[in-house]
This record gives C-alpha cells, sequence and structure tokens, in this order.
C-alpha cells in the first residue's frame, strides 16, 4: 500500500513539503484508498494526515562559543600559535617523557595501577605540562604509595 500519491497531494493541499506530511500508521489503509483532493481534506480534518513542525537549525555550537566568550576563553583560530607540525611535535615530546614519567613510576611501584590508570587518562587530556609537572601533581596529592 503505497501513499506516495497520496502524501503529494497533502503536501499540495497544506503547502508544505511531502518530507513534513506525516501518515498515521494505522490508517494507510484509508489513506492509500483516497484519490481525490476532497478524500485527502477530510482525512486531513480527522487527523489521518498531518504537517509535521518545521525543523529548525541548532544553535548548540553559537552557544557554546558565546559561553566561552563570557568565560573569558579566547579560543579562536587567531589565538593559536605555531603551525600544526610544531604544535603536534611538541605534544608528541611532552607526551612521551611523561608517559615514561609515569611507565617508571608504576614499574618501580612508587604508584600503584589504578593511579596509573588515571594519571595516564589525564596526561592523555592534556593535563600535565610535562614530567616534572606530573610529579609535581603526584606529591601536591599525596598519590605517592605509602612506604
Amino acid at each position: 500500500m503505497s501513499v506516495v500519491n497520496q502524501k503529494r497531494l497533502a503536501a499540495d493541499l497544506l503547502k508544505v513539503g511531502v518530507s513534513r506530511i506525516w501518515v498515521d500508521p494505522d490508517d494507510t489503509d484509508r489513506v492509500s484508498s483516497a484519490i481525490t483532493r476532497e478524500e485527502i481534506r477530510k482525512l486531513i480534518h480527522e487527523g489521518s494526515i498531518k504537517k509535521e513542525p518545521q525543523t529548525g537549525i541548532s544553535r548548540g555550537r553559537k552557544r557554546t562559543r558565546r559561553k566561552e566568550l563570557l568565560a573569558g576563553r579566547h579560543k579562536g583560530a587567531g589565538s593559536v600559535k605555531g603551525s600544526v607540525g610544531h604544535r603536534k611535535r611538541r605534544w608528541i615530546l611532552r607526551i612521551r617523557s611523561v608517559r615514561n614519567r609515569l611507565r617508571v613510576l608504576r614499574d618501580k611501584r612508587f604508584i600503584t595501577t589504578p593511579i596509573y590508570r588515571k594519571l595516564s587518562l589525564m596526561a592523555k587530556g592534556g593535563t600535565f605540562r610535562g614530567a616534572a609537572h606530573l610529579d609535581e601533581y603526584i606529591d601536591t596529592h599525596k598519590l605517592a604509595r605509602r612506604r
């Protein structure tokens, strides 16, 4: 039971696009048997055929950007310093040193495995500026294993 022509007629009557026409799944047989505009008008009146609301454009990204500006975080393209290659190289050097330090601390049993996992994820998120900063963080938060 195809309702393609009925949807087209309904779209014409309701002055919307075909994609915005909703047909009641329980009444598809009645709708498919309707062939005249008058019958389609009757089905619209009964509520078997409806026009769906218009979908808008999400303002989520705009809202986030505004929130960042209000919070004083200037994160636009103009504030990025250095080329992509340079930034990536710096990141690689930094993350390698932090991960190596974490591995050493875990292997020498200065930190427990769960703490190692937590700090690894933090490092991945860019929390630490370098290995020295990682050590400082471990000291201030007393994450070293008790001796």
